[in-house]
């Protein structure tokens, strides 16, 4: 068996990610190739907890600016999460992997609440657990719903997986053809220069708790047990070189 560099890791799924290239709502044939990368990565027993995003359904800060109330546009979006958790959930137990969604907000008949204790034994029992709803709170970002329980699990790395996008960049590679991709980077000099991979809280959450962040294409397949392995793929995040 190939020798893993995690045991216990949170995958950041962008809810773009889920929509492929439909650019919307979610692509059965992406969220089947993210549930068998998971399965793979479940395989080399590897504890495995997932963010998902809810940009292919709604974002917040989208309403907030065309004039919604803030709260209510990030409470919307925090539902678009619980949507593709259980989308993910489904697309999982299909292919076998014991599952549990567990929500920041309360929904008893579609998903636990988030206890972490709880969470942390599903885990060692080998069930991946999908945390959805962020962190229950407006103003904060699915990334900072990651920071936030990679710290609370005590998980060893944060994979995020993006979807049009194989690693960071100095500027948006789609745009600028000067873009140069970096392979490691720190995440003071995220903040500092403004590479876009995370906002600066979950980043600060991170940098504070030493928790490193390796990001990287999600449409290779593969690609999340490559990070697992400790391959060369994407950009590695840490908090000093």
């Amino acid at each position: 068996m190939a020798h893993k560099k995690y045991t216990r890791v949170v995958l950041k799924l962008s809810g773009e990610a889920l929509a492929g290239e439909i650019g919307y709502g979610i692509d059965p044939t992406v969220i089947q190739s993210i549930a068998r990368q998971i399965k793979e990565v479940v395989e080399l027993d590897v504890e495995v907890a997932v963010v998902v995003g809810g940009g292919n359904i709604w974002r917040g800060m989208a309403g907030s600016a065309k004039g919604m109330d803030r709260a209510t546009a990030d409470y919307m979006g925090m539902l678009a999460t619980v949507m593709n958790s259980l989308a993910l959930q489904d697309s999982l137990e299909a292919e076998g992997v014991p599952t549990r969604v567990q929500a920041s907000i309360e929904m008893r008949q579609v998903a636990e609440p988030y206890i972490r204790r709880r969470a942390i034994r599903h885990l060692e029992k080998k069930r991946v657990v999908i945390f959805a709803a962020g962190t229950g709170n407006p103003y904060f970002s699915t990334d900072t719903t990651a920071a936030l329980r990679a710290a609370e699990i005590e998980a060893e790395v944060i994979l995020m997986a993006k979807n049009k996008v194989d690693g960071v960049y100095s500027s948006d590679p789609k745009l600028d053809d000067n873009a140069v991709k970096y392979d490691e980077v720190t995440f003071l000099e995220v903040i500092q220069k403004g590479l876009g991979v995370m906002d600066s809280t979950a980043s600060s959450l991170c940098m504070d708790n030493d928790i490193p962040l390796v990001v990287f294409s999600i449409t290779e397949e593969g690609n999340i047990k490559r990070a697992i392995l400790g391959e060369e793929i994407g950009t590695i995040v840490r908090g000093n070189k």
